[in-house]
């Protein structure tokens, strides 16, 4: 048997369809075996490679073992000569198994082997080639200067961005996301460390093979599509934990020496990090109040220089003795008031915005009154602060959601893109009845009597993605191979751009299901 392809699966169903169904397009003609290992998903992804591929060698876990235990019972019956563990949020061209297997015969020292890959916006991936994470080399990276210093040897070395991305090379960690190995190298220096839950198990690996004399490559001639992140939160404290905590026991496993030097900035590392984003959460919880604050004390300056105007002989004394107390009324009682009606809630309501305003302005009004007569507010003195707070606390959500708008308004007039037979288009054209859509002929011919009907050719996607400012693309992947939908998103310009899959009239987006076509 030429190769057995591992794909180890939690709650990614519909990932894990359009996964498969570029893995059978890309084995046919080739002796090789599928495995998917559950790790007891609940979204039903047995049920569906059951009734959709029956093909599949199945081996379902009663409960979540991890990634390394997971792809060890698929390895340890697995019958391939090359071994490929595949994470389920990924796509293959038709021709990746193909072209790493000849690659891999014609280099009898190789011991593993990474492919060039690109995210969901079609966009490269830096963890497609990787450099040994030494003591060093993670201190480079954790504290910046591996992103300060991007095509240095020395700070770089992480993620050997010093290396073309288009061009063949020796490297030394191979992507746990599509990590090729021969099995007889892994019959040698053995399976994945099950010590590793969830990551760091294919460094430790890597590094393995290449102790043992054998040598990784990147092989960019293949590419796939994976998208990052999505069965896990890369940006979350829980990752920053669990991944700095796979660094330490890989150092202690591998760098004794210096294992207590390398744990202490790891460890630093982790503080940090966890700080940060503790602190930026509060301050996205606090911000809105804050915006509040300033405009409700620009209201009361600007309504202090136009009081004469006003007919108030005398202007606030912010700085007396009771001056600034009155101030922090206002300030108080109208954040209160927001708060109490919900307006600092996540979702943004005007609703609620305008009941807090309401709640302020009566909280304001019953604090003032229990003021000694020398401090309080006139009525006309409270009228007016009430007519400028809500004059100008509007402003601040519009400040706040300014960039929002921008991208509603743009969203407003949306414009897609849809590669497909006109039967495709039609019903998408039903969906998407207030885009701008752009059609797009699935082949790079157009006929007389089908000009009208297509604003271009295939190969003209990636000029019409820039021309049209498109922002989406939908694309009918039972008419068109990947290898050509995954060329042409790394020929993409555009960053901003979502490619869209249709797969047996489901919609995957982002390899996400949204409904039936």
């Amino acid at each position: 048997m030429q190769l057995s392809i591992i794909i180890v699966n939690y709650n990614v169903r519909n990932f894990l369809e359009q996964c498969l169904t570029s893995v059978f397009k890309a084995t046919e003609g080739l002796n090789a075996e599928v495995f998917v290992v559950d790790n007891n998903s609940s979204d039903n992804s047995l049920e569906m490679v059951r009734q959709k591929f029956p093909e599949v060698i199945i081996i379902a876990n009663k409960n979540n073992v991890g990634f390394s235990k997971a792809n060890n019972q698929a390895m340890a019956i697995a019958k391939g000569k090359y071994i490929l563990l595949l994470n389920p949020d990924t796509v293959v061209e038709e021709d990746t198994f193909n072209k790493c297997i000849n690659f891999s015969d014609k280099h009898p020292d190789l011991g593993g082997l990474g492919v060039k890959m690109v995210d969901g916006s079609g966009i490269f991936l830096p963890e497609s080639k990787r450099g040994l994470p030494t003591p060093s080399v993670s201190f480079y990276k954790i504290f910046g200067l591996s992103n300060i210093f991007p095509k240095s040897k020395t700070f770089a070395k992480y993620h050997l961005a010093y290396l073309d991305k288009d061009e063949i090379n020796e490297i030394e960690v191979l992507s746990g996301a599509f990590m090729w190995m021969r099995k007889s190298v892994l019959d040698e220096v053995g399976y994945l460390d099950e010590a590793f839950f969830m990551y760091g198990e294919d460094i430790d690996l890597s590094y393995r093979i290449t102790q043992s004399g054998y040598k990784n490559y990147y092989f960019p001639e293949a590419q796939i599509i994976h998208y990052k992140g999505e069965s896990t939160k890369k940006g979350s404290i829980n990752y920053v934990f669990i991944f700095y905590n796979a660094m330490i026991i890989f150092s202690k496993k591998h760098f004794a020496s210096k294992a207590n030097f390398f744990s202490f900035f790891i460890n630093i590392a982790i503080y940090l990090r966890a700080f940060l984003a503790i602190l930026m959460r509060f301050i996205n919880q606090i911000k809105l109040p804050l915006i509040d604050i300033v405009f409700i004390l620009t209201s009361l300056l600007v309504f202090n220089a136009v009081k004469p105007l006003l007919g108030f002989p005398n202007q606030i004394e912010f700085f007396d003795n009771y001056g600034i107390l009155n101030v922090l009324t206002v300030i108080i009682s109208f954040l209160a008031g927001l708060s109490i009606a919900g307006a600092y809630s996540k979702n943004v309501s005007i609703k609620k915005t305008v009941l807090g305003l309401i709640l302020g302005c009566v909280i304001f009004i019953g604090i003032n009154y229990l003021f000694p007569e020398s401090s309080s507010f006139s009525t006309k003195y409270i009228i007016s602060i009430l007519v400028g707070v809500l004059l100008f606390i509007p402003f601040s959500r519009i400040f706040l959601n300014y960039y929002n708008y921008l991208r509603i308004k743009k969203n407003k007039y949306n414009t897609s893109i849809l590669v497909g037979n006109e039967s495709f288009i039609k019903k998408m054209k039903e969906q998407l009845k207030n885009n701008n859509i752009i059609t797009v002929k699935p082949s790079n011919s157009l006929q007389n009597d089908d000009s009208n009907n297509y604003t271009g050719k295939l190969y003209q996607l990636p000029d019409l993605i820039e021309i049209y400012n498109a922002n989406e693309v939908f694309v009918n992947s039972n008419e068109i191979t990947y290898k050509n939908i995954i060329d042409l998103m790394d020929k993409t310009k555009s960053n901003y751009v979502d490619f869209k899959f249709i797969l047996n009239n489901e919609l995957l987006i982002s390899g996400q299901h949204t409904g039936k076509v």
